[in-house]
């Protein structure tokens, strides 16, 4: 029996679905988490072969030492995951030193979570990126800032969601970050793009083919979102609404980067006016590359778009290398809107369900650590057409 090591299978809350999938189609799944036993939920329990609690794992040697202990009692290790971006250097650094089967090592790693040098595969794939520069040359940034004009948005070049971003909007801006900001990390510094956020998501096979597509809108800006405490809202496009270019286009970054037997989520902006280097409004252009789920509850609001179960698909392309779910279900478009305690709403949550008793799929807290992007509460609901989802939304979301 293959031996499958889930990294943090209790959060996301529902990661525990891709160990059930796992399990279902004969992994041993051997789970190793920083819960203690007692607060794992019980449907992740009966997911996993066993469960090591590893206090302080971002201690190194903590996992390893759980790794080890699973290598010694079951055998060799076939597969170690966490599906989480946190962790994505470190599953690579385990697998390297157990020598797991498969997956990517700490050479490769660095495609995954470097976005400059993601641009570098997109580039391959054809693809026409934002201009940009790191900052680890003060002058290259100063010249970079007169080419391209202002503004210009600054992010850590190994970071995660809106963390640690500064929008610099001219010299004295520009002059602050490099004092204050830039010595103590790499920075990607680019081109500010005026454009929505589009993601295109899916799951891959061991030869980089896309075995599962889908997409979502972000249509607020995450930074934004972080520093005025907005409400959040996103949608979810289905697998037959993808237009045949935007399918090409995800594919061929797909294949670029090799991802293989992986979940992705690719991050684009779609222009919302001309742009004198990267063409006219409409235009996609490659943002960067998360090669792992969409963020929290993310897999449910795909599931409800496709009618799929995004996790068996997982497990599908672990054990079988190919997806093998029913396809031709009816789709929807699916909205994940979010609220914030501190606010006051002119609908309670049960007057919402009240108006849309067929359509609200999901509701629930966003853990702590995901407030902040995210909101407090979230909602899930499915639509025959964008027109009634934004109608939804605009009820979920209004306020006193």
């Amino acid at each position: 029996m293959p031996n499958f090591i889930f990294i943090s299978p209790h959060f996301p809350s529902s990661y525990w679905r891709f160990c059930i999938a796992l399990k279902n189609r004969g992994f041993n799944v051997l789970g190793i988490g920083d819960a203690p036993y007692s607060e794992v939920s019980e449907e992740c329990k009966r997911a996993l072969t066993e469960y090591y609690c590893c206090s302080f794992m971002d201690h190194y040697e903590n996992e390893a030492a759980a790794v080890r202990y699973y290598k010694e009692k079951y055998g060799e290790i076939d597969f170690l995951e966490s599906n989480n971006e946190y962790w994505l250097e470190k599953d690579a650094q385990l697998r390297q030193d157990f020598d797991v089967k498969h997956g990517v090592r700490p050479a490769e790693i660095r495609r995954y979570k470097y976005k400059s040098a993601q641009k570098e595969f997109y580039k391959k794939a054809g693809l026409k990126c934002a201009r940009y520069c790191l900052s680890d040359k003060p002058e290259e940034v100063r010249h970079f800032a007169k080419l391209v004009g202002y503004p210009i948005f600054a992010k850590p070049d190994n970071g995660v969601g809106a963390q640690d971003t500064h929008k610099i909007k001219n010299d004295v801006d520009l002059e602050t970050f490099l004092r204050d900001f830039a010595p103590r990390k790499t920075y990607i510094i680019e081109e500010y793009i005026n454009g929505t956020i589009i993601s295109y998501d899916g799951v891959s096979n061991s030869n980089a083919d896309v075995i599962f597509e889908t997409s979502e809108y972000f249509e607020l800006d995450n930074a934004k979102i972080v520093e005025q405490e907005l409400d959040d809202m996103y949608y979810c496009i289905p697998h037959d609404k993808l237009s045949d270019e935007f399918r090409d286009m995800g594919r061929r970054a797909i294949k670029s980067f090799e991802v293989k037997n992986r979940f992705f989520h690719l991050e684009w902006f779609m222009l919302k006016e001309d742009h004198p280097y990267l063409g006219p409004k409409g235009t996609i252009v490659p943002l960067e590359a998360n090669l792992r789920p969409a963020g929290g509850y993310t897999p449910d609001l795909i599931n409800f778009a496709n009618s799929v179960n995004c996790y068996e698909i997982y497990g599908d392309t672990i054990a079988f290398d190919e997806n093998r779910q029913y396809m031709d279900y009816q789709t929807y478009y699916s909205a994940c809107c979010s609220r914030r305690f501190k606010y006051d709403y002119q609908y309670s949550e049960d007057q919402i369900l009240e108006m849309y008793p067929t359509q609200v799929c999901y509701r629930g807290v966003y853990p702590v650590v995901l407030r902040d992007d995210m909101g407090d509460t979230f909602i899930m609901a499915k639509f025959d057409t964008i027109e009634e989802l934004r109608e939804f939304d605009d009820k979920f979301r209004a306020k006193k």
